[in-house]
């Protein structure tokens, strides 16, 4: 009897102890997207009040999309979006054939310094833009580069490459080395083998990390604020930063939300398209076996 009604409370105890686990789970995963989202929620909110109810604590968007219609009237910020788009394609494609070529020989082709140069690819990932921002300055004027998209684009693939590089090169050294052995009795070339056999089983992988640089020069400041000189041929983020109001005096907080807003949703719109490529090239390799 005492055994029947000792069981009977530790099942109890354990539903209890187990309805009290999922119960903080919930609310531990609801703080932190409140956390995460609240920020993109309140620009939202921002971004669609009146100059005058900017001032006043609210949750309820107030539908006023004036800030909207000055920032598409504004002929500098859509020619910022249009360079962003441009520049940031550009630096991502050209980044990921260059870190296609380089992660193949640093992944398959076993030479003595192939481990040297991927940590040096590391270390320059890491350090910050600060660093060789004057370096950089010498080597766009002495290209001719200063003041053209040119400049953003070589100086983003400083960037990006390390991080292409490197997922590239970890994802190739996953993928099986009988294929490549199979392609080579049957005569096919390096670069065959590479855009032929390889490239093909690369979808996922090329897919996250050419997105994931394509929010990298997206969302660059620094090098655009300091190689682009002309508002013609500035980027979206620089745009943003020089928004300004009818007077010296007004600081315009409206439309600087509706710009974040603008450009948000874009990389929100590709995230959710290739959200699947995105975790099945960032997880690829993760299990083996």
């Amino acid at each position: 009897m005492v055994t029947q009604t000792s069981d009977r409370y530790s099942n109890r105890t354990y539903r209890r102890l187990k309805a009290l686990k999922r119960i903080g789970l919930y609310a531990g995963v609801t703080l932190v997207l409140i956390y995460m989202l609240f920020p993109y929620y309140w620009a939202i909110i921002s971004s669609t009040k009146t100059r005058e109810s900017l001032y006043s604590f609210s949750l309820v968007p107030s539908l006023d999309f004036s800030n909207y219609i000055s920032l598409f009237n504004n002929p500098i910020f859509m020619g910022a979006i249009v360079n962003s788009a441009i520049i940031a394609i550009s630096s991502s494609v050209l980044s990921l054939v260059i870190s296609l070529l380089a992660a193949y020989a640093l992944g398959r082709l076993h030479f003595k310094l192939s481990r040297i140069i991927l940590i040096c690819v590391l270390m320059i990932s890491v350090f910050p833009q600060v660093v060789v921002l004057s370096g950089m300055f010498e080597v766009i004027g002495w290209l001719g580069f200063y003041n053209r998209p040119a400049a953003l684009i070589f100086s983003y693939l400083l960037l990006i490459l390390p991080f292409t590089t490197w997922v590239l090169t970890s994802f190739i050294r996953d993928l099986p080395v009988e294929l490549e052995e199979a392609a080579l009795i049957d005569g096919c070339s390096r670069m065959r083998i590479l855009t032929h056999v390889l490239l093909p089983l690369m979808g996922p992988a090329i897919a996250s990390t050419g997105l994931l640089a394509f929010i990298l020069a997206w969302n660059e400041f620094l090098f655009a604020l300091t190689f682009i000189l002309t508002d013609e041929n500035r980027t979206v983020p620089v745009a943003i930063g020089l928004l300004t109001g009818s007077s010296r005096y007004e600081y315009p907080f409206g439309q600087i939300m509706a710009a974040s807003v603008t450009v948000t949703l874009p990389l929100l719109i590709l995230v959710l398209i290739f959200q699947r490529k995105i975790v099945a090239g960032l997880t690829s390799g993760a299990v083996k076996g």
